[in-house]
């Protein structure tokens, strides 16, 4: 039997298979509200066979967008069409994931193909946030330290949030503390220079996402699954690293948290990445064995014979796939052919069915 094609249950969720989509941003938004666009794409791969289809990196305030095209999460009225995201993965009978993220000195961007450059006050751009005054890279104008208010208010922004995605029907919820966005910047020491109860030692760079994880975890029923997105390592010399990694899974666990995506890099523009198939999943394996939590292995995995064997070897509990699943939204159908599970198609899609 194919463990990649045998359900996972998580509290009380339950996904058709362990394939996930990876939150992958669209930059198709206006003022965060959901369109057909999200609707096609997200549909899309439910359609095709995914276990769980997480949505895009779902800004929990305005200055939290990494672009102004970011899809949002900050006002009730972003409800209504979550709610027919959640409909559309649901009816097609995958689990209906959301990242709830804030992109720190990382936003006021333009979408990539408007140049991924920084937007000024004039083009509509605003002050980015973060916890000291350090830009991500030399020449970058300096992002705004965040004072305390700022903190607790976007504690509350986060939880505001996760009830908005309740409210709309989402079954599994994902906090993105990851990708050098504003939570991953708390994170490092590479950047926060904080000398409060925010900075310095590892307990007090935690501290944020672990308050964070709280508010989320109170607001959303304990029923559902609550997922945490970390960069496992930096890739940098002094930097955030795996053992760091490991510490902090085991107080997410006891925070509550179900499971961790294990992803890295992109807090440090001196990161020396080095890249390659399954990159990223020796991670997941090292977290999960000594952090006793459930994680997810993500990074260049693009075939179902390496799905299957990261599953077979114990290295995690999910694959998350990205790319591949933007190459090919019916991956899944495909990859259960190749390891011989014979799983349901779309009764529409059934007269294709090799």
């Amino acid at each position: 039997m194919s463990l990649l094609f045998q359900p996972i249950t998580i509290r009380s969720i339950t996904a058709r298979n362990r394939l996930a989509v990876s939150p992958m941003c669209q930059y198709s938004s206006t003022d965060g509200f959901v369109n057909h666009w999200h609707l096609v794409h997200l549909g899309s791969r439910a359609v095709g066979g995914a276990g769980i289809v997480f949505t895009e990196a779902t800004a929990i305030s305005p200055e939290g967008r990494i672009s102004p095209d970011d899809l949002g999460i900050w006002k009730d009225a972003h409800i209504a069409g979550l709610a027919q995201v959640t409909e559309v993965i649901k009816s097609n009978g995958a689990v209906a994931g959301i990242q709830l993220a804030h992109a720190g000195r990382k936003a006021s961007h333009s979408s990539p193909w408007n140049g991924n450059r920084l937007l000024t006050t004039v083009e509509g751009g605003w002050k980015p946030l973060a916890p000291s005054a350090v830009a991500y890279r030399e020449g970058m104008p300096l992002p705004a330290a965040m004072d305390i208010s700022q903190i607790q208010q976007l504690i509350a922004d986060f939880g505001n949030a996760a009830r908005r995605a309740v409210e709309a029907g989402f079954q599994v919820f994902e906090i993105h503390a990851a990708h050098g966005y504003l939570l991953n910047e708390f994170l490092s020491p590479l950047s926060n220079f904080r000398d409060d109860e925010y900075g310095g030692s590892f307990e007090n760079r935690t501290r944020l996402l672990l308050q964070t994880v709280g508010e989320v975890r109170r607001v959303i029923p304990e029923i559902l699954p609550l997922f945490v997105r970390i960069s496992a390592t930096e890739w940098t010399a002094g930097g955030w690293d795996e053992l760091d990694s490991i510490k902090l899974a085991v107080r997410l666990k006891e925070q509550g948290v179900d499971l961790i995506d294990c992803s890295s890099g992109g807090n440090s523009s001196n990161q020396q990445i080095v890249t390659a198939p399954l990159y990223q999943v020796p991670y997941a394996a090292s977290i999960r064995q000594a952090a006793g939590i459930l994680t997810g292995a993500v990074g260049l995995i693009t075939r179902a014979d390496e799905a299957e064997d990261i599953l077979r070897s114990e290295q995690a509990d999910l694959v998350f796939m990205g790319r591949q699943l933007l190459r090919d939204p019916y991956f899944p159908l495909h990859a259960a052919k190749q390891l011989g599970v014979n799983i349901p198609w779309p009764v529409q899609y059934e007269r294709a069915r090799p």
